[in-house]
């Protein structure tokens, strides 16, 4: 058996408050999420002035970069590069840049999704929030 390594609370606190001074840093209003390994939600945080469709793209972002492993710009360039039936991909939806895996030793432990700006400001922010648990 391996040894798993996974989110804490006190982790999960720690990328929001600096994916969330980032987004504040930049004026950006965006909702802010973060999901264990298999892409469920552990948090979503809704800035003020973040658009209400946000709430739903943002975890949707964290769900596919959870579970593909990868960015999810991997996706969204899958689909741009004319591999449109991608779209199609079962239990998928946030196929749009904006999700980050949070890695450790080489196992994906989460991924944070961020909606609300130009993507790639949303995974500015992101990357943000996970730099912050210095992996």
């Amino acid at each position: 058996m391996k040894t798993k390594y996974v989110l804490e609370l006190a982790d999960v606190k720690k990328i929001a408050a600096a994916a969330e001074a980032e987004a504040l840093k930049n004026g950006w209003a965006v909702t802010i999420a973060i999901a264990d390994d298999g892409g469920y939600p552990l948090w979503v945080q809704r800035l003020d002035g973040a658009a209400a469709t946000s709430a739903s793209i943002a975890p949707a972002k964290a769900h596919t970069a959870a579970v593909g492993r990868r960015e999810s710009k991997a996706f969204e360039d899958i689909i741009n590069g004319g591999r449109t039936a991608f779209l199609t991909a079962p239990g998928l939806s946030g196929l749009l840049e904006g999700g980050v895996p949070i890695v450790k030793d080489g196992q994906v432990i989460g991924a944070v999704g961020v909606s609300g700006v130009k993507s790639t400001e949303d995974a500015q922010i992101a990357k943000a929030g996970i730099a912050a648990l210095g992996l």
